[in-house]
């Protein structure tokens, strides 16, 4: 009896661990050879060389410089001591920060990333065991500071954070490509084993319809301005009113692309790391598509074209300004407070005439008023290709009393960004189409064969071709003897 039971004891173990044995074998295999594989094979990635930005006449202007990552495998060192006093001595690093990566015990630890490319030629050439220099990619910025509220920067990782960086990340990223080292069971490299090596994909080139000398220019000037008035910042659009492509976007502080976080402006340190953070996310703010403002006097142009399309006003028409007009209970005063007397339509806008103006407001009507902000893209997003635009904000129409028609209709009390100010400007002056503004025209290779164009959508006869013939005759007029005079080209 007892012979019997230690039999089935017997033939039970067995038949426990025969079918733990097939599990391991037939349905949990995978899990295991790979588990053989990661001991016995160590891999190191290599970035791949980001795609550069490149402007309309081929300006480079952002690229890449070559830079290495040090790490250390802890396994193969043999002298700890030459290992961390030679690292010391090259990365300028403290010994004790040196000191814990080199004595932690892992398959491998890194040390430094973005080494200088000398400095990582150095560290090889000492030939220390256990210590791997790979060559590795850093983004650069050859003009600084230029348009880089339009750019943007990546990060460590070289992925895009904001901008242009971000917005293309897919097409300038590439595929990073991997160095695979066979070791034995103690994580020891095996001599004489061949290295498996993945080439990295380079990733492509982005052009853009920035052009270099017009944004240069743009950008002197608007720190000119700055200085000039004492102003909180500036900021520049240059646009082709046909297709949208922007040659120019200024939003002055500019920061440095090369040191996206060391901030362009003196402040006292508080401590706080979460008030650092959000002053560099303002520093980082582009201003023509971030954040909104009331247009003012240049929004004249709207109510104008409202009211020509709508015919309640003809060139004919005049209006005699005393300097002043009530609307309900609120007098409204026009900027030359002694008045204009009489003015045909023409040299209301010329002259900028608020009371003109309110009266011109008055007879397209709310209805109107908002149908043709709408016509010209003034309550939507213009989709520019950089994230994070902002939205309009206006009054609920059915909210709009006279008082609040009058001041909307010289720009006032409601607010919209810079460039739809421009998208509407550039379709009441096109023939009447409201364009997308962008940046993006291409992607190309190295060698300049092209992957992917970039097209964007038109809304063709937002407003009669006749009317924007008027009104691009009547603002050309503006610039030449009204009060647009600076803007005169």
């Amino acid at each position: 009896k007892k012979a019997m039971v230690v039999f089935f004891c017997a033939v039970l173990l067995i038949s426990a661990l025969f079918g733990r044995l097939v599990y391991l074998m037939i349905f949990d295999a995978a899990h295991y050879q790979k588990l053989a594989k990661d001991l016995h094979e160590r891999e190191r990635k290599i970035k791949a060389a980001r795609g550069e930005i490149i402007d309309r006449n081929g300006v480079v202007l952002a690229t890449n410089r070559t830079v290495c990552t040090i790490s250390v495998i802890h396994n193969q060192i043999k002298d700890p001591e030459q290992v961390i006093a030679a690292l010391c001595q090259e990365l300028g690093e403290e010994e004790e920060n040196i000191r814990k990566k080199v004595e932690k015990v892992s398959s491998m630890e890194k040390i430094k990333t973005n080494v200088e490319k000398e400095t990582g030629d150095r560290i090889r050439n000492l030939d220390l065991a256990g210590v791997k220099v790979d060559e590795d990619f850093k983004r650069y910025y050859p003009y600084d500071t230029l348009a880089s509220k339009v750019l943007g920067f990546t990060g460590s990782d070289n992925q895009g954070i904001v901008g242009l960086e971000a917005k293309y990340d897919v097409y300038l990223a590439g595929n990073n490509g991997r160095i695979l080292t066979l070791t034995d069971a103690w994580g020891t490299e095996i001599k004489n084993a061949k290295e498996g090596r993945l080439e990295p994909q380079r990733g492509q080139d982005l052009y853009i319809s920035i052009d270099m000398n017009i944004q240069s220019y743009a950008q002197q000037l608007a720190y000119t301005t700055l200085a000039k008035k004492n102003a909180k910042r500036v900021s520049i659009i240059v646009m082709n009113p046909n297709n949208g492509e922007l040659y120019a976007m200024v939003n002055v502080p500019e920061y440095n692309l090369n040191e996206p976080y060391v901030l362009n402006y003196e402040v006292e340190d508080d401590g706080s790391s979460g008030n650092k953070m959000d002053l560099l996310n303002n520093m980082w703010r582009n201003f023509c598509i971030n954040d909104t403002y009331e247009p003012g006097s240049v929004f004249k142009m709207v109510t104008a074209t409202a009211a020509l399309e709508t015919k309640v006003v003809s060139l004919s028409d005049s209006y005699t300004c005393s300097g002043s007009t009530l609307v309900g209970d609120r007098r409204i005063r026009c900027h030359k407070t002694t008045g204009h007397g009489t003015q045909d339509f023409t040299h209301t806008v010329m002259n900028s005439c608020n009371p003109a103006f309110i009266e011109w407001g008055r007879r397209v009507g709310v209805d109107n008023f908002y149908n043709y902000c709408g016509k010209l893209g003034l309550l939507s997003k213009t989709g520019i290709d950089i994230a994070g635009e902002a939205s309009t904000i206006i009054h609920n129409k059915e909210n709009v009393g006279e008082v609040e028609l009058a001041t909307m209709s010289f720009g006032q009390s409601f607010q919209i960004t810079p460039i739809q100010m421009l998208r509407a400007a550039a379709a009441i002056v096109n023939g009447g189409n409201l364009v997308t503004p962008h940046f993006a025209v291409k992607t190309s290779d190295g060698s300049g064969q092209t992957y992917n164009e970039f097209y964007y959508s038109t809304t063709e006869s937002t407003i009669d071709k006749s009317t924007s013939d008027t009104m691009r005759d009547i603002l050309r007029q503006v610039v030449e003897e009204g009060g647009g005079k600076n803007a005169y080209i």
